[in-house]
């Protein structure tokens, strides 16, 4: 899968940036190498389900897809 992400330059020194396909998922660095670890950690983070917390009956199924 790859997602566009938006890089800027913040005001008070650094970066941040977001992912527009991904709803309300950004973050920040203030090195550009920092931003781009964080990002990897922010999409991990906004794309996770925690499984426990939705109810699953017997005649579900849980599916993974590689994109």
């Amino acid at each position: 899968m790859k997602l566009k992400v938006i890089i800027h330059e913040a005001e008070e020194g650094g970066y941040w940036a977001e992912v527009p396909a991904v709803l309300g998922c950004a973050t920040q660095g203030n090195t550009f190498e920092e931003l781009i670890s964080n990002l990897y950690e922010a999409v991990e983070a906004c794309l996770s389900v925690d499984l426990e917390q939705i109810e699953i009956s017997g005649k579900d199924r849980v599916l993974e897809l590689a994109v």
